[in-house]
């Protein structure tokens, strides 16, 4: 089977005739295309990357065809220890820790929020938790981190990430949204009637049943609120029952009631099972009343973790710094434990006092943890252990992925009316200016220059305006793409396809205005058949130029850039596009330019349609009598419009191939966590006995250096342990 596909991929190659190169660029996305579609879902994980083995029957959950919905939520604890990040810079040659020896602990059922002064790494811890810190040669990552005792945690158990930026297709509905992700994450819920009342529960649970069926929207079309984001955000993560969500600070850009819902939604998730983690800058103090546990840092160091509410208060007030009644505690901590840059003398006093709270908290989390260890009663025995089918899903078939997404990507560009709108009078207003100015051209020999260049000027004008269009908005759907691709919902191979697909009837629609409007003013051949050639020319060179503009925003990382790379890429192609340079004049190193040139070969089908066949008025032996003659002028002479359209289909061809290729390339890549050193775990060596308050008196120094004794150089014991009900370890 594999040998017959080989040559008949070898005789369609051959069959498209052509230069050198274009047989050579034909080979090339053949083969690319052959991988595209017959591209795997999601693979399983190897064995090694299993923390249990498959054949522990009896504490393993077996594959039942079922994914846990509604409720069937694995606890998960969470603990980390001595978590370093640090940032190297080869031309200073200097290293800036963004996480120096952090370590905490989080539970189900609890909200624990991650608070700090801006750059003192919430991000970054939050990052490095849910295995979602970017990949940099310039980064160092070293610590412990267990999900229930067990490393590896992020193949084993299932984890939600909610990302500050809401990004969805602005045109779908918040149901049509919840329902298509449902589909692609949950293949085999396959009652439709399952389906919806699944998705109905969640609209339920996050509050989003009055605004269900209202367009989602974004920056140019009103939809949904900047909080009904966040929560659909949450609702879409929640689709697969994680058993960890992870929340990049949830309250950005939303005004304090917004802010209070979507902190009241996480809170309620975490006290239906889950281990709800987020990073949060300054809430209000209705918000701070929330949270359950708060991890507080500073520069990339940990000035306290523990239990939330009056307890850090308490905590502080030990060493003289008393939060005033009626102020938010959140204030108060932020303002505690930031540097005050307004003078030298504030940065040097408030410096010394962070260090000293850091080196407080560090000598004392050393002796006495404030959560509880692990043990065996908090974890289901059957939660320890899964299969391997249990942990990794393929999500459906290739073909059931492609018809969804395809009916995403219709919906999506069939209602983008705006767009459609600018896109449609931009098309009618440039044919109307061309032919104003090429009005009804005759058959003269100065006629010539001007179908040439009239020519010329309609496909410069088609393929600028498919790529600017797709430039400016792949980009942003990229991010969702990978998003979903990473999470397994679908392969690239199904999404390029149905891209492609449902932008063929809106696409089309364009470049037909387009010749509708200018053939008869500028009078071009008199033929419906040519007049047919003329649109179907312009609509595929409009589809190319479509496809190179994926290529462009694959390669790069923002809208911006894309702007940028995509007119200037195009203007090589200009450059060589039939019209300004003879192609027998072409310098030897470029002349894979032109055959490349997706203008030039729309321009030579152009001009093959045109004047083929066409007599002009001559009066002296030199000048050109037919179109025959026009086209051997521009080294067109000879050419078919076959050869013009099967050369574009190789360039499309070609060019979302290499889209295939970049995207897969470019995917999001994260920092491995390394293993600590001995002398970095050592000091938590205590957590594996249980601490009696005498001996830790006892193994305690009488003094400590705290805030206090740095500012006002006074003596100043340390509270007693007993003092700390946050700190103190239960035994196992």
């Amino acid at each position: 089977m594999a040998q017959f596909g080989g040559k008949k991929v070898g005789q369609m190659v051959l069959g498209f005739g052509g230069s050198g190169l274009g047989q050579a660029l034909a080979a090339v996305a053949a083969v690319l295309l052959l991988r595209l579609f017959s591209g795997p879902g999601p693979a399983l994980l190897p064995d090694t990357e299993l923390t249990d083995h498959d054949d522990d029957g009896d504490d393993a959950i077996e594959d039942k065809g079922e994914t846990p919905v509604g409720g069937n939520v694995i606890p998960v604890t969470i603990r980390w220890r001595n978590i370093t990040c640090s940032l190297s810079d080869k031309s200073s040659k200097s290293v800036r820790f963004l996480l120096n020896n952090v370590s905490g602990e989080a539970k189900p059922g609890r909200l624990l929020a991650i608070m700090g002064p801006s750059g003192s790494g919430k991000t970054t811890l939050l990052n490095v938790l849910a295995g979602q810190l970017s990949a940099s040669p310039r980064l160092s990552l070293s610590g412990l981190l267990e999900f229930n005792g067990n490393p590896s945690p992020y193949k084993a158990y299932k984890i939600a990430y909610v990302r500050q930026e809401d990004l969805f297709f602005s045109q779908l509905t918040v149901r049509e949204t919840l329902s298509l992700a449902a589909e692609l994450q949950l293949p085999e819920i396959s009652s439709s009637e399952a389906r919806l009342e699944y998705v109905n529960s969640l609209l339920f649970k996050l509050g989003l049943v009055s605004c269900a069926d209202t367009n989602v929207g974004d920056a140019k079309v009103r939809g949904i609120s900047g909080g009904e984001k966040k929560r659909l955000s949450v609702a879409c993560e929640l689709i697969a029952s994680p058993s960890v969500i992870f929340a990049d600070e949830p309250t950005t850009g939303l005004d304090a009631f917004q802010a209070e819902k979507v902190m009241e939604t996480l809170r309620q998730l975490a006290q239906d099972g889950h281990t709800v983690i987020c990073s949060i800058h300054q809430p209000r103090g209705s918000v701070y009343a929330k949270f359950d546990d708060i991890v507080l840092l500073t520069e990339g160091a940990l000035v306290y973790a523990g239990p939330a509410h009056d307890e850090p208060l308490t905590y502080f007030s030990n060493f003289g710094y008393h939060c005033p009644d009626h102020e938010n505690p959140a204030e108060f901590l932020a303002d505690l434990i930031s540097i005050d840059y307004s003078s030298a003398e504030s940065v040097y006093s408030s410096q010394k006092r962070v260090d000293a709270l850091v080196e407080s908290f560090s000598h004392q989390s050393s002796l006495v943890l404030y959560a509880t260890p692990i043990t065996l009663r908090e974890i289901p025995k059957n939660s320890t252990r899964f299969s391997r089918k249990s942990r990794v899903q393929k999500k459906g078939g290739w073909w059931r992925q492609f018809w969804l997404l395809l009916r995403r990507a219709w919906m999506q560009a069939s209602r983008d009316g705006s767009t459609n709108k600018v896109r449609a009078r931009m098309s009618i207003a440039s044919a109307l200016i061309f032919g104003s100015v090429f009005w009804r051209m005759g058959r003269s020999q100065t006629s010539i220059q001007d179908r040439m260049g009239l020519l010329q000027v309609a496909a410069i004008n088609t393929a600028m305006a498919a790529l600017t269009k797709t430039v400016g908005v792949f980009p942003k759907e990229r991010a969702i793409v990978n998003r979903e691709h990473a999470k397994g919902s679908y392969t690239l191979g199904p999404y390029l396809l149905s891209k492609l697909l449902a932008e063929i009837p809106i696409g089309a629609a364009f470049p037909l205005m387009f010749g509708a409007v200018l053939y008869p003013m500028a009078r071009l051949h008199p033929a419906l058949s040519r007049f047919g050639k003329f649109c179907g020319i312009v609509t595929m060179e409009s589809f190319t130029a479509s496809a190179m503009g994926l290529t462009v925003g694959a390669m790069v990382p923002t809208t911006e850039a894309a702007m940028a790379v995509g007119p200037s890429l195009m203007t090589v192609f200009l450059v060589f596009g039939g019209y300004y340079v003879n192609a027998k004049n072409t310098p030897i190193i470029f002349r894979w330019i032109p055959q490349a040139s997706l203008i030039r070969w729309a321009f030579q089908g152009l001009c093959i349609n045109e004047f083929r066949g066409l007599q002009f008025d001559h009066q002296n032996s030199f000048d050109i009598e037919d179109g025959e003659q026009a086209l051997e002028r521009i080294s067109f002479g000879g050419s078919h419009i076959k050869e013009t359209v099967v050369a574009q289909s190789r360039i499309l061809l070609f060019w979302y191939c290499v889209a295939y290729l970049l995207m897969e390339k470019n995917k999001p890549k994260y920092q491995q966590l390394e293993a600590a050193t001995l002398e970095q775990i050592q000091p938590a060596a205590v957590q594996l006995e249980p601490i009696i308050a005498e001996k830790v008196e006892k193994d305690q120094p009488n003094e400590l250096v705290t805030p206090k004794q740095v500012e006002l150089e006074q003596p100043l014991e340390s509270p007693a342990i007993d003092q700390h009900p946050p700190f103190v370890l239960e035994g196992l």
